[in-house]
């Protein structure tokens, strides 16, 4: 996800992206657990998607 696609998101949107992409973040490790993952850099990356949603999120409740 781009940083100008999370930008134009609501608050409830960036909410159910972060839910969703946790999931798939606990799917991720457990697939790596039993060497079922396909892509490695997936992991990393679904955290950096997180942690940008996140800081969005944060801005967007001070404002």
């Amino acid at each position: 996800m781009k940083k100008q696609e999370i930008k134009k998101l609501s608050k409830d949107e960036i909410l159910k992206n972060i839910d969703k992409l946790k999931k798939d973040l606990f799917n991720f490790r457990f697939q790596k657990v039993n060497s079922q993952v396909q892509n490695p850099a997936k992991i990393s990356e679904t955290k950096k998607v997180i942690a940008r949603l996140k800081t969005t999120l944060k801005g967007k409740l001070d404002a």
